[in-house]
């Protein structure tokens, strides 16, 4: 889900070119361990190869994703759909069809899905 910009955009479709090759997870904890801050230059489609580089995806097949925007209609989609339910950050949490946003600690997050549960008795 991509929500943050241009460069939100560019993860999301390199997360998902990782994704061809098997690396989701890897690429995804690469991401998050080099987060600047939102349209900072962290997320650069040169980084972002760089990345998988780092990983040792094959590149010419990374790459190739990447800049042919392969994944972007997928990306876009899935974020108007997110959005569309009320998701409109992360982490968020559908819980009964309720969007219930933020790292919420796990007795609060049970507390919810303890009292929609009594809801539908």
């Amino acid at each position: 889900m991509a929500f943050l910009g241009q460069e939100s955009n560019w993860a999301a479709e390199a997360s998902e070119c990782a994704n061809d090759q098997n690396a989701f997870w890897n690429y995804h904890d690469k991401l998050y361990a080099s987060h600047a801050g939102e349209n900072q230059g962290a997320f650069s489609k040169d980084k972002l190869k760089q990345f998988a580089a780092d990983l040792k995806l094959n590149t010419a097949t990374f790459n190739a994703c990447l800049d042919s925007n392969k994944h972007q209609v997928q990306v876009l989609e899935d974020t108007e759909l997110f959005q569309s339910v009320g998701i409109q950050s992360t982490p968020t949490f559908l819980i009964n069809g309720k969007a219930v946003q933020g790292a919420l600690p796990f007795d609060q997050l049970s507390q919810i899905i303890e009292s929609e549960k009594a809801k539908k008795k």
